[in-house]
């Protein structure tokens, strides 16, 4: 799909950064300890950009807090996915107000998925007074620029969410939560329309780093200690496309396997349209790369499917998952699943059912479909009452678990190899990793190291998580 793709150069990200020291500066005059805090809805994405949110407030001096009370700045980077969120989202924004009577000059940003749609906009505009600066997806990479013209004008609001196809920015600066764990946006955006979805139209065209880019990154965060590094795509299967460098994201997959080091690399998402023989295989033969793909489904109707615009059959589905198993027998797979799409029957979910009793997921996330302004979906036909479609979901969920349950219990008298990243919250537990395949692990050992590998020997199971003792 054509489309304009708009390069940040190296010097405007320097105007961005001497921006920072600027506001640097006049914060040191007027603040002993400035604090800002950065609240994340949604996806992995939605992570990595407030990694790189934070990374900006860094640079303009600002220490970090999870108290709304005494930031000075407060950046809400949300998520338009599903209605909930943005419910949610709202609702926590309204009860800032007390925070904003009690310090009338901290700053409220919102930005990301939600605000770049322009109904949402208007509406912060008109019902929430108290939020000072709003900016898209694609403005994230001024951010600094926009937080000045509040400042430098406390009456004055600032909305920013251009209309734009795609950005690619390099240079930001990032302020990650570990070191042990890192996301690592290979691409953005993406092209595939699901008539359910507002990702293309909050987030652009996909367009992909260029690999040194990435593969610089990924170099500096093992250099820098990271062991477990999650590339990051809203479809990572059609990398380099855009490119026209006849490099494919298996090819990039390799390449970053060459880096030296422990570490794990791990993706998400795959779209099933788009994943090959040449991905599982590059999977099963680099030995860096974690035995886990997050597959989304969806649902196991043929008619449904269509009606998604997902472009793939629930036996072409159930092939590519015999195939990346027989290929990798210890594969880990998790999937995505929605209840409830506008036209399901009774006869659509027992074909979805019948689809996860036989391809058996570790994990499954499972939604009630939400619907989305501006979408195809949104203008179906919709008969199924809420109440039938929560029955459907509670059966989904309890075949998921009850699948789930089995295959942690398998897990139990085996030593697995677990990379050490936490203390557990498990009070019964010390420490708490994961498998290569991704499976969370309650430890038991004091001697276990943040950020190292260790043998586990797995002696308890639930839905949801192993527990074990450190060998």
């Amino acid at each position: 799909m054509a489309y304009k793709r708009t390069e940040i150069s190296e010097r405007d990200i320097q105007r961005q950064l001497d921006i920072c020291k600027r506001i640097k500066e006049r914060n040191d005059g007027l603040y002993s300890s400035p604090l800002a805090m950065v609240d994340t809805y949604g996806c992995q994405q939605n992570e990595a950009d407030s990694e790189k949110i934070r990374g900006y407030l860094r640079e303009m001096g600002y220490s970090f807090t999870q108290n709304e009370e005494e930031a000075d700045v407060i950046v809400i980077n949300t998520c338009a996915v599903r209605e909930h969120a943005e419910m949610r989202i709202l609702g926590n924004v309204g009860a800032l107000n007390h925070t904003k009577k009690k310090n009338p000059n901290q700053i409220i940003a919102l930005c990301g998925c939600m605000v770049q749609q322009e109904h949402m906009a208007e509406k912060i505009k008109r019902s929430f007074r108290l939020v000072d600066l709003v900016f898209g997806t694609h403005e994230l990479w001024r951010f600094p620029e926009l937080l000045e013209q509040v400042m430098s004008d406390r009456k004055k609001r600032v909305f920013a969410i251009r209309d734009m196809e795609g950005v690619i920015a390099e240079g930001l600066p990032h302020a990650r939560d570990s070191g042990i764990k890192a996301w690592l946006s290979v691409m953005y955006g993406c092209n595939n329309f699901c008539t359910y979805c507002v990702v293309p139209y909050v987030r652009g065209r996909e367009r992909s780093r260029l690999p040194e880019d990435i593969l610089a990154e990924a170099k500096a965060l093992v250099e820098g200690g990271c062991k477990d590094i999650t590339l990051l795509g809203q479809n990572v299967n059609s990398y380099g496309r855009d490119l026209g460098m006849g490099m494919d994201f298996a090819d990039l997959l390799r390449q970053i396997n060459d880096i030296p080091g422990e570490f794990l690399i791990r993706f998400m998402t795959s779209h099933p349209k788009d994943a090959t023989e040449k991905l599982f295989r590059t999977m099963a033969e680099c030995e860096k790369c974690a035995r886990h793909i997050h597959l989304p489904v969806q649902s196991g109707s043929a008619g449904i499917l269509k009606a998604m615009n997902r472009v793939y059959t629930p036996e072409q589905y159930m092939a590519l998952v015999d195939l990346a198993r027989e290929l990798m027998p210890d594969l880990v797979i998790t999937t995505d699943i929605i209840v409830g799409f506008p036209g399901e029957t009774q006869e659509d979910f027992e074909d979805t059912l019948r689809l996860v009793e036989r391809v058996r997921f570790d994990a499954a996330f499972t939604f009630i479909y939400s619907k989305r302004s501006g979408t195809p979906a949104a203008k179906m036909p919709d008969p199924v009452t809420r109440e039938e479609k929560q029955e459907r979901f509670d059966r989904l969920l309890a075949l998921q678990n009850a699948i789930s349950g089995e295959k942690h219990a398998a897990y139990v008298g085996k030593v697995m190899k677990v990379l050490v990243d936490d203390v557990s919250e498990d009070e019964r537990c010390d420490f708490r990793g994961r498998t290569n395949g991704g499976r969370l692990v309650h430890i038991k050992g004091e001697d276990a190291a943040l950020g190292e590998f260790a043998d586990v020997k797995i002696t308890g199971s639930s839905t949801w998580a192993l527990f074990g003792e450190l060998v």
